[in-house]
């Protein structure tokens, strides 16, 4: 029985598309700076890998689709973060959001993580940002450079 597992190793000549959100700066600029600082350690070089800055979280499931439709995209990275308010504004935007990077995911059959941050108050966020409980877009990085691998053995 074949057994397939990818590696967090780079897929050759491909490049990694990271879609980060403007909203709450503070947040996904500690977020980008966790996944680039993974993927320079799994020897990815600043020319196979886009930034790409859009308003809010709802603007990162189109954008993933407009880098889903590259050839050369390996793994598109989307980073923001959503933090509850008073409304249910949260809960629409959050998980529209979820559901639009796995239709990105599923409709271009590419590795899509989700390093958007849905929580409760600012402090979860700035652990989960470089804080107590590392860094999610360090974690989404490592695991689109594994998913990247995997999809060139499938």
């Amino acid at each position: 029985m074949p057994v397939y597992s990818g590696d967090a190793r780079p897929v050759a000549d491909a490049r990694y598309a990271i879609v980060a959100s403007r909203w709450n700066p503070r947040i996904v600029d500690a977020l980008i700076e966790g996944a680039l600082e993974a993927l320079r350690e799994h020897e990815i070089t600043a020319e196979h890998i886009d930034l790409v800055r859009v308003p809010g979280a709802w603007e990162l499931p189109p954008a993933a689709a407009k880098c889903a439709l590259r050839a050369d995209c390996a793994a598109v990275i989307a980073l923001g973060c959503v933090v509850r308010g008073d409304t249910r504004h949260y809960e629409h935007v959050a998980d529209c959001c979820a559901e639009g990077l796995m239709r990105v995911a599923l409709d271009f059959r590419l590795p899509v993580l989700n390093g958007v941050l849905a929580v409760e108050r600012h402090a979860d966020a700035e652990a989960r940002a470089g804080g107590a409980h590392g860094n999610k877009g360090r974690d989404v990085a490592v695991a689109a450079i594994e998913m990247a691998d995997l999809w060139t053995r499938l």
